[in-house]
């Protein structure tokens, strides 16, 4: 049998902004998890957090990122850090939106939860950034709640972000 992915939660930020995206009680019923994001954030930084079960303490977190920028490449290891994806900010194309998708397999298990993220930002010009992240979070409970914030400032009206559960069966 196929995969399937089934919507959950939906969220769809308002006028004037919010500085995070919050998805609560999120079943116990999939295998797996996904959280695909199209927003921009209000300031020049565009980066974003993502907390699990509500837990912020940045030490919990471990990222290895790989970033392709224009034409050139980077990568980078963090083991105190949420900063999992990024968005277009005030640095890109005016009404532009970063894209980014989320993946959490065995978000059920008792062991420490790897997670793996496609992200990418847009400038309608000659200018993009694509980044893979692959991260970890070290809490052993079943994830329950995912948030995403913006570092800094807010998301603008119009960034949305879709909760799917996936069935591995």
């Amino acid at each position: 049998m196929a995969n399937t992915m089934t919507l959950i939660a939906s969220s769809t930020i308002g006028s004037g902004g919010a500085t995070s995206i919050d998805f609560s009680s999120i079943p116990a019923t999939y295998t797996d998890i996904c959280i695909k994001i199209s927003a921009r954030t209000d300031n020049g930084d565009g980066a974003v957090l993502v907390w699990f079960n509500n837990d912020t303490t940045a030490s919990n977190y471990l990222k290895i990122r790989l970033l392709g920028e224009g034409t050139s490449g980077a990568s980078s290891s963090s083991a105190s850090d949420s900063k999992m994806l990024f968005v277009d900010s005030t640095g890109q194309t005016a009404s532009t939106f970063g894209n980014s998708e989320i993946y959490i397999p065995n978000y059920l298990s008792s062991n420490q939860k790897s997670v793996s993220v496609d992200s990418v930002i847009e400038n309608n010009g000659n200018y993009t950034v694509d980044g893979l992240f692959a991260g970890k979070w070290s809490g052993t409970s079943a994830i329950n709640r995912v948030t995403i914030a913006a570092q800094t400032g807010s998301f603008v009206q119009y960034s949305t972000a879709y909760l799917y559960g996936i069935n591995n069966s």
